[in-house]
């Protein structure tokens, strides 16, 4: 047999070769600094066979972030172990490596809290002293779950259980010291390389993701393979804390959470502006691409989410309600409501492609213990859009989506952005052929564009091109979303009369720029930290009176400013000027315009900018376009 190493070459080997038999026949050095062998997009253990043909590198503590992730997942186990040591009893769950750091899941007597943290991680480091190698054992299903419920570890034999029901006849264990857990690995050699550890944070998380399950409880950590290292971490974190868009949002006034609604968001007078602003600059690109916007339902029959597919696909996550003895679901996506739409009326071919535009409002069921702020929230509003065309119209509908995607978050600063191409997932609906066009017509349309691939995370009804962008903070989020479907319009017998006069199905294009407006707006706030644009502020000015005599003048400046289209306050409290200033700082208004005796006399405001160099008096007349340009840089 033979596997492809990184640069292309063939390594031989005998049949049923290990990772690490591939790392020896390379070099002895190098089998000696090997933890694992990445087969593909997959980690795994040395001690696994490799296959013929399998494209493999082999992970040491050279290898960035697969070192990491090896380094992590080790860490996991330590920091289990520590806590069973800790609080004898606990019983333990799943503990995997996440995207900077690693959690594990217990079930305990009294539930540890952050006071618990500095005597886990002295545990950890004692255990981290003792250098204890990390040690690989098999055996069969029967042989593990009786193992772990010897000791009493319900959910490992519950993991045990679950292999077996998959097909599995064998699971591997890893041990270090006393501490047994199941695992597939890898690890790295002995405990003292698990790096530089630090508690993070304790959470609810209910076992498997379900609420019918036991509530447990999640510590999550992260390790570094240098104290300088987990130092900047740490630093990035806390400034992280500090744009939390849940506290931003609630001191600048933008929106806040009620005990009436867990996970439905209100949004206050200046949130309201920030979604009109970005709904507006959405809207005049829209106009200018020739979309039409249209709104539908946001309840309407079951029979609907059946034929669309969603019923099957989703109900978990859908609200269900009755009506004069019907059954009705709150509409979880807009796409069934487009679709009926289009099938309206008689369409023509001379109508496609037909560009449909919703900012729907949407409800999800999610569970409390993932709601967090605007990023999960049980309702929300999608800026979607519905392309019903041919399929000759797909490449350059797509192309000028994805060109509006970067020209609209060039708007907010979001310069870093990538596109993926998901393909087909396990549960999909429609015809291998069916995706297979669809999936091609996406990679013609992508063109030049860089892109990487996600197996495997297509929608249940086609492909998609998924869109990311990378914040200030070196954060990556998914925004937008732009998927080919082949499925739906077959579901409605959507059809419109060719030219040919014969009836024919168009394909429907479905796209979202921000994905959810709700979470977009989360996601700015971090990357400013509450400092937007000036023309997304939804106070862009404010003037501040000197004394109570100047506040006639004061109102003055603002209607003037109103006047020309610049959301402009007045704060004429009885507080110091300086607090006054201090709190218009705080409050992240772009421009303070302050007014006293002289303003007064000289018609002009002195005016304070956040940003940029610009102050000294500003005469009235033009005072609004005096601020545009200073905001623009002019």
């Amino acid at each position: 047999m033979h596997v492809i190493l990184p640069d292309g070459t063939n390594l031989e080997l005998p049949d049923g070769a290990t990772g690490h038999d591939a790392a020896a026949a390379i070099g002895p050095g190098l089998a000696k600094a090997a933890l694992a062998v990445r087969v593909g997009d997959e980690m795994r253990d040395l001690a696994r066979p490799l296959a013929d043909g399998e494209q493999i590198a082999i992970v040491t503590g050279k290898s960035g972030d697969d070192h990491l992730y090896v380094m992590r997942h080790s860490a996991a186990h330590v920091m289990a172990e520590a806590v069973m040591s800790l609080f004898p009893g606990t019983r333990f769950g799943f503990g995997p490596p996440i995207e900077d750091g690693f959690y594990y899941d217990f079930e305990l007597d009294a539930p540890i809290t952050e006071d618990d943290f500095p005597a886990i991680e002295a545990e950890i480091n004692r255990i981290a002293k003792a250098k204890a190698p990390f040690e690989r054992s098999v055996m069969s299903i029967p042989d593990a779950a009786a193992f772990f419920a010897e000791r009493g570890q319900p959910y490992k034999v519950d993991q045990v259980e679950e292999l077996g029901r998959q097909g599995e006849a064998d699971v591997s264990l890893y041990q270090e010291r006393d501490f047994i857990d199941l695992c597939r690995g890898p690890h790295v050699h002995h405990t003292g390389n698990i790096g530089k550890v630090k508690l993070l944070s304790v959470a609810g998380a209910y076992w498997r993701g379900s609420e019918k399950n036991p509530m447990l409880t999640r510590v999550y950590a992260t390790s570094f393979p240098s104290q300088t290292e987990l130092d900047e971490y740490l630093e990035r974190i806390e400034a992280a804390k500090a744009r939390d868009h849940r506290r931003v949002g609630r001191d600048l006034g933008i929106f806040y959470f009620d005990e009436a609604g867990p996970g439905f968001p209100f949004f206050l007078p200046k949130g309201m502006v920030v979604v009109n602003e970005i709904q507006s600059a959405l809207r005049t690109e829209l106009e200018a691409m020739g979309y039409d916007e249209i709104r539908t339902p946001t309840m309407l029959s079951d029979e609907l989410w059946h034929q669309s597919g969603h019923y099957d696909n989703y109900a978990d996550n859908m609200y269900f309600t009755e009506v004069d003895g019907q059954g009705f679901a709150v509409k979880p996506m807009n796409c069934p409501g487009a679709c009926l739409v289009f099938r309206s009326t008689r369409r023509s071919y001379r109508e496609l492609p037909l560009r449909l535009a919703e900012f729907g409002h949407v409800h999800r069921h999610e569970l409390s213990g993932v709601l967090h702020g605007l990023f999960r929230v049980r309702a929300f509003t999608q800026d979607d859009a519905h392309v019903f065309c041919r399929i000759d119209q797909v490449q350059s509908e797509v192309r000028s989506i994805l060109d509006l995607t970067e020209r609209f978050y060039a708007r907010f600063g979001f310069e870093d952005v990538r596109m993926y191409l998901s393909t087909r997932p396990e549960k999909a609906t429609g015809t291998q052929e069916m995706w297979d066009r669809a999936e091609e017509a996406l990679r013609l349309a992508l063109g030049d564009r860089e892109y990487g691939i996600k197996e495997g995370d297509g929608a249940f009804y086609g492909p998609k091109i998924d869109i990311q962008v990378t914040d200030t903070m070196g954060r990556s989020w998914q925004l937008g979303t732009c998927q080919l479907d082949f499925y739906m319009p077959e579901r409605f017998g959507l059809t419109y009369t060719s030219a040919e006069d014969t009836e024919e199905r168009p394909v429907i294009i479905h796209r979202a720029i921000t994905g959810s407006l709700e979470r977009f707006i989360g996601i700015v706030l971090e990357d400013t930290g509450g400092d937007l644009p000036f023309w997304l502020a939804p106070e862009q000015a404010r003037v501040i009176p000197v004394s109570d005599r100047h506040a006639p003048y004061a109102d003055e400046v603002r209607a003037i400013l109103r006047g020309d289209g610049i959301r402009c306050e007045v704060d004429a409290r009885s507080e110091s000027m300086g607090k006054r200033i201090r709190d218009g700082e705080l409050g992240k208004v772009p421009f303070l315009l302050v007014v006293g005796d002289r303003e007064v006399e000289t018609r002009t405001a002195s005016l304070r900018a956040r940003h940029g160099d610009v102050e000294g008096d500003l005469p009235l007349d033009g005072l609004a376009h005096a601020l545009r340009s200073a905001a623009a840089g002019k």
